[in-house]
């Protein structure tokens, strides 16, 4: 019975890792056109936005966009915002902030 709940919860996961944006260095154009392209031609009625550090600006920029221009009828599902710790090659620790966005559309 264990087994079979982790396959189910594998499979979900796997599923959901191909409607996850990770927002880097780029402007906010290029993963609007990303979120845009995930909800239209695969068909996904949820996208998850992901950043960390300066790129939290970006990543919100870029939900915004999607929201107000393009698919106007997507809605936030859930923000979630965390820290995470790096260790550098030095060893040191430093703590940078994350942020998921999730955005979902109701099917036709």
């Amino acid at each position: 019975m264990a087994e079979e709940t982790t396959e189910a919860g594998t499979a979900e996961k796997s599923r959901t890792d191909e409607n996850v944006i990770y927002v880097g260095h780029k402007p906010p154009m290029s993963y609007v056109l990303a979120v845009v392209t995930q909800f239209n031609v695969s068909g996904s009625d949820e996208v998850v936005i992901k950043a960390r550090g300066r790129a939290i600006s970006t990543a919100v920029d870029a939900a915004e966009i999607v929201r107000n221009r393009f698919i106007t009828d997507a809605k936030l599902k859930e923000i979630k915002i965390g820290t995470e710790s790096l260790t550098n090659e030095d060893g040191r620790t430093s703590n940078v902030s994350s942020i998921e966005i999730c955005l979902t559309k109701k099917k036709k």
